[in-house]
């Protein structure tokens, strides 16, 4: 009875495994098509003329810092567990989290900045390069809103002892989510670094 109790528990835990991942990389693509099909019609709204200049925010770069700082700690994380040491994935975790939201600050903070500025995401003083920016970048955290949920799930999971050697697929899961947010923002950044 017990052996096929622990066989089916086996059975879902392969199960998981074959689906989890597919279905990340199904969503990463999706989004990867959302942000080319927004930074393709920043190429083509500019091309039409009437397209305003301007810096992007130094605290743009603070954010990029942070963002790509989480992954490496998010990697920290995920090597601590294929060696067993609990207390090291939830830190990891926590400072990818707390790096995460540091991002999300940072870009607030960069919002506040633009309108100082006057450069507005609606209204009748704004231009098109402005709202281009608050509407890509705020997608971006939207997305990112869900993989600091994945995070705190994870944190949860490691602060229950969940993770190990044997048992990666939920922190490896949320990994390869972060780490594509994370290159997804690099990539945002330089756009608008070039484009804007």
């Amino acid at each position: 009875m017990n052996q096929i109790a622990l066989d089916n528990k086996e059975f879902q835990k392969v199960k998981r495994e074959k689906v989890a991942k597919p279905l990340v990389w199904f969503g990463i693509v999706s989004i990867v098509m959302l942000f080319a099909g927004l930074t393709s019609a920043v190429l083509v709204r500019k091309g039409d003329g009437n397209w305003m200049e301007y810096e992007i925010p130094e605290v743009f770069l603070w954010s990029t810092i942070a963002i790509v700082i989480s992954s490496f700690s998010l990697v920290f994380a995920t090597y601590s567990a294929k060696k067993n040491k609990s207390a090291m994935i939830r830190l990891g975790v926590m400072l990818t989290f707390l790096l995460g939201i540091l991002f999300v600050v940072f870009q607030f903070m960069g919002y506040g900045q633009l309108v100082k500025e006057g450069i507005y995401f609606t209204g009748t003083e704004h231009n098109a390069s402005g709202s281009f920016l608050y509407i890509i970048s705020g997608a971006h955290i939207v997305h990112l809103l869900g993989g600091l949920v994945a995070l705190i799930i994870v944190l949860f999971n490691a602060i229950k002892n969940k993770y190990n050697s044997k048992n990666l697929l939920g922190l490896q899961v949320a990994s390869i989510y972060w780490h594509f947010l994370g290159g997804m923002w690099v990539y945002l950044y330089l756009f608008f670094r070039i484009i804007i």
